[in-house]
């Protein structure tokens, strides 16, 4: 029988972006927007099939997609549960390298107007099965993805 483990860990990562509010939550709320600075995979198939890829942004409504690397596959399936327009967003989410389920989180991400631009507070909790998953690395990568939406809001600005 294989060992089965979890961790929990929680991080926030803070960000003030050079935009309005409404334009921050914009990018967050557009599948299109998503696909240039997100980590969405360009919301390739989930499953290998292409009507597997989902945005649905409003409470209740799912985004899911996946992609390849390493010869892994991964897919991310989340669900909306609080929308409040240029305010705030929560959701919770799940990680799958193949078919294993790989982590579990639970995401808040607030927006405030600060001076001329927005400040972001990204905070997950989440949970991460059987060391196949590490807190670290998904903060790694979620610190990558929120500055990436820096480079995307500042191209924005200059159109």
């Amino acid at each position: 029988m294989t060992a089965r483990s979890v961790t929990h860990d929680k991080f926030t990562i803070e960000r003030t972006y050079p935009a309005t509010p409404s334009r921050v939550f914009a990018a967050f709320s557009s599948a299109e927007a998503k696909a240039i600075w997100g980590d969405t995979g360009g919301l390739e198939p989930a499953d290998g099939d292409a009507g597997a890829a989902e945005f649905d942004f409003r409470v209740g409504g799912r985004e899911r997609f996946g992609h390849q690397w390493s010869g892994t596959t991964y897919r991310y399936d989340a669900m909306y549960y609080d929308i409040v327009p240029d305010q705030r967003i929560v959701y919770s989410y799940e990680m799958y390298a193949n078919d294993a389920r790989i982590s579990v989180s639970v995401t808040t991400i607030e927006l405030a107007k600060s001076g001329d631009g927005t400040a972001l507070t990204y905070t997950e909790q989440g949970a991460y099965l059987d060391d196949i998953d590490q807190p670290e690395l998904r903060k790694g990568g979620t610190t990558e993805m929120l500055d990436n939406l820096t480079g995307y809001l500042q191209s924005q600005a200059a159109r």
